[in-house]
């Protein structure tokens, strides 16, 4: 199938932007915006982003990849994920008026940008499903506890610490100090769960997860210290657990893959899965 990759510039508020269109000759009325994370920009790292809305768009889905004010080839200070909102707005109206044959919206989102497109969803009725890879959900204690349960239980299976330990070529003091600094993190609070206004980033996630009440797709690296958080989130609050429970959200663990799916078989994984998925909605 033919595939046009068009450049456009277009506006967001009072920002140039810039994205890349690409239209299949044969275009399904289904289409992907890929929302990038920070700092990134449209390419991808390992051209992730490149190499996925082409193997989309060779079968027949149309993808809209674009950059952030302030980030790439776009004018203007860099937005976090936060702040998003209007950037990710704005690419769909530029998407959906580039693609008239799109008639399904999906938001494909990997680490915070996965998040940002949490938080955007319920707010547009347009959106008809999400992609989510690795989503951040990262506070000082879950860090600290991630770490606490993975990487030290590791350690101390491994030959290798006990060969250092055996040759005398470890860190004792260190470790400990590191080991002591892990520990008062994972029983910290975060600074905003004392502020009701404001609640902590993973409530937040999940809070618009449980809002937006369509399809969600959730991909999850093996090793990867973000996605394990995200796991321990599910695994430890309630809500977290229900709303996953949901028919309308599926998950796929693809084990050993890094954040970033930085092996080609492993970005081969992760675009086959969103090519199933989304031609399944």
């Amino acid at each position: 199938m033919g595939v046009d990759e068009i450049p456009l510039a277009y506006s967001c508020g009072s920002e140039a932007v810039t994205g890349f269109v690409h239209l299949p000759t044969e275009p399904l009325d289904i289409g992907v915006l890929m929302v990038v994370g920070g700092p990134q920009y449209k390419v991808g790292s390992h051209r992730q982003f490149v190499i996925l809305a082409r193997y989309l768009a060779a079968r027949g889905i149309p993808v809209f990849r674009f950059d952030y004010r302030g980030m790439g080839d776009s004018t203007g200070p860099m937005q976090d994920f936060e702040s998003s909102n209007l950037d990710i707005s704005s690419a769909i109206d530029v998407f959906l008026k580039q693609c008239g044959s799109v008639k399904k919206l999906v938001l494909w989102g990997l680490c915070d940008a996965a998040s940002a497109i949490s938080f955007y969803a319920p707010l547009d009725d347009r959106v008809g499903g999400l992609v989510m890879l690795n989503p951040w959900v990262r506070t000082e204690q879950s860090e600290s506890k991630v770490f606490l349960k993975d990487y030290y239980i590791k350690r101390l299976r491994s030959k290798g610490f006990w060969l250092k330990v055996i040759t005398k070529d470890f860190d004792f003091k260190g470790s400990i100090f590191s080991f002591a600094q892990k520990v008062k993190g994972a029983g910290k609070k975060t600074s905003t769960e004392n502020n009701e206004s404001l609640l902590p980033l993973p409530k937040r996630v999940i809070e618009s997860m449980g809002r937006f009440e369509k399809d969600v797709l959730i991909i999850l690296s093996g090793d990867d210290l973000t996605a394990k958080e995200f796991v321990q989130l599910v695994e430890t609050d309630s809500t977290a657990k229900g709303i996953m429970s949901r028919k309308s959200i599926s998950r796929l663990d693809l084990e050993g893959c890094n954040h970033t799916f930085s092996k080609k078989s492993w970005r081969h994984q992760v675009n086959e899965a969103t090519c199933n998925w989304v031609t399944n909605l």
